[in-house]
């Protein structure tokens, strides 16, 4: 056996706090491991007709002017959409 001296708090920071701070590893480690693996087993989903139509910087109609200048107007941009989606039936 070996004996261990110190205070009270002392003697919990050895052990107590040693034993948490060793399990929040192990925790973090085999946590880590679960989302690797999750990361490696998802496969990439296809884009949507819309979102293929989106991604194309020729199709993104934006605001001239106004609050909103600047940014999409997916209003238009869906107009023009369903009018393409139509044309190719």
């Amino acid at each position: 056996m070996v004996k261990v001296e110190g205070t009270l708090d002392e003697l919990r920071e050895l052990f107590v706090e040693g034993a948490k701070k060793e399990a929040r590893k192990q925790a973090k480690k085999a946590g880590a491991q679960v989302v690797k693996s999750a990361v490696k087993s998802t496969k990439k989903r296809t884009k949507s007709a819309w979102q293929k139509y989106m991604g194309q910087k020729k199709n993104q109609i934006k605001f001239k002017s106004g609050d909103r200048k600047g940014r999409l107007d997916l209003k238009r941009m869906s107009r023009e959409f369903r009018k393409l989606q139509r044309a190719k039936r």
